[in-house]
């Protein structure tokens, strides 16, 4: 089933203006859900077969577009994860669609409508295998970017990579990987493993998972963009510039951006406070060489 918005849109109290470089006034923009089919492999072996959900937004007049693949977050228990329904970021998705951008927002196995075994699963707070539990999380992206590339709607060449909290280490972790085709850079905000409620300001590990972002560092291929607000309650005011610090010194091509903080916890400003970020994560894709990046830049100035 698909839904329609046209024009100006609001979402979560949020107008969003319409950019694009198309010749229409207005353009038509629709939402629609994909099932794709994944297998994730772990040792050479199968050990899940099934489909992931896929929301995906779009501007229909555009032929070959850019895909924008956002990667959710984790929360911490079994009942959170499956309440999480359909995961869609309304309101992001679709400033990214005026963008010019195929909006791809696949809610994970383990989560949600869904479901499935919890692939994300890290270990105990005190002996964390944060690149371990990546695993099924980048098998499924690349299969869902390798399934969108060969829609007549989608170009396959261009591509960008969004991930918030557990979805950002995703996303630093996918411009590490083996098989980043299709993807020009990422974008990593609030990234990283092992914060809750429990222990504000000291994640589980974090020493292991500076460590963690080294290697990746190490392995990088894809320009990163790190944003993080100044009062990300789950990591802290100064572990996120250690973990960029370290993997920058490990070779990692990448951009740290001090977000301001925002209300209770920073944490969620990806959604709750877009402002802070749109600016930034523009520069980044003009830098990437997308154009309807370009001339929203230019609407605005």
């Amino acid at each position: 089933m698909n839904s329609t918005l046209s024009g100006r849109a609001c979402f979560r109290s949020i107008c969003l203006p319409l950019y694009l470089y198309s010749s229409c006034a207005t353009a038509e923009i629709i939402e629609s859900t994909l099932t794709i089919p994944v297998q994730i492999f772990a040792n050479h072996h199968l050990v899940v077969k099934q489909n992931v959900v896929v929301s995906v937004t779009r501007e229909t007049a555009q032929a070959h577009a850019a895909v924008a693949l956002i990667a959710h977050g984790r929360p911490a228990s079994g009942p959170e994860r499956l309440r999480m329904g359909q995961v869609k970021y309304p309101g992001n998705a679709l400033w990214l669609a005026q963008q010019g951008f195929v909006v791809v927002v696949p809610t994970r196995i383990g989560y949600g409508v869904t479901g499935g075994p919890d692939l994300d699963y890290s270990g105990e707070c005190a002996d964390k295998n944060y690149l371990g539990a990546q695993n099924g999380a980048l098998q499924q992206y690349r299969q869902v970017l390798d399934y969108l590339a060969k829609q007549p709607y989608v170009d396959g060449q261009r591509g960008i990579l969004i991930g918030e909290s557990f979805g950002g280490l995703t996303a630093t972790a996918f411009a590490a990987s083996k098989n980043t085709a299709g993807v020009l850079g990422v974008v990593n905000i609030a990234g990283g493993d092992g914060g809750d409620y429990d222990h504000l300001d000291q994640p589980c590990e974090p020493e292991r998972l500076e460590t963690t972002f080294a290697l990746l560092g190490k392995k990088n291929h894809l320009p990163v963009l790190w944003m993080y607000s100044l009062n990300d309650r789950f990591w802290g005011p100064d572990y996120p510039r250690r973990w960029f610090q370290a993997y920058q010194a490990a070779g990692g091509a990448g951009e740290f951006v001090q977000l301001p903080a925002d209300k209770n916890n920073g944490h969620f400003i990806f959604n709750r406070n877009v402002l802070a970020w749109h600016a930034d994560l523009e520069r980044f894709l003009v830098r990437l060489g997308f154009a309807a990046a370009d001339q929203s830049a230019a609407a605005q100035h």
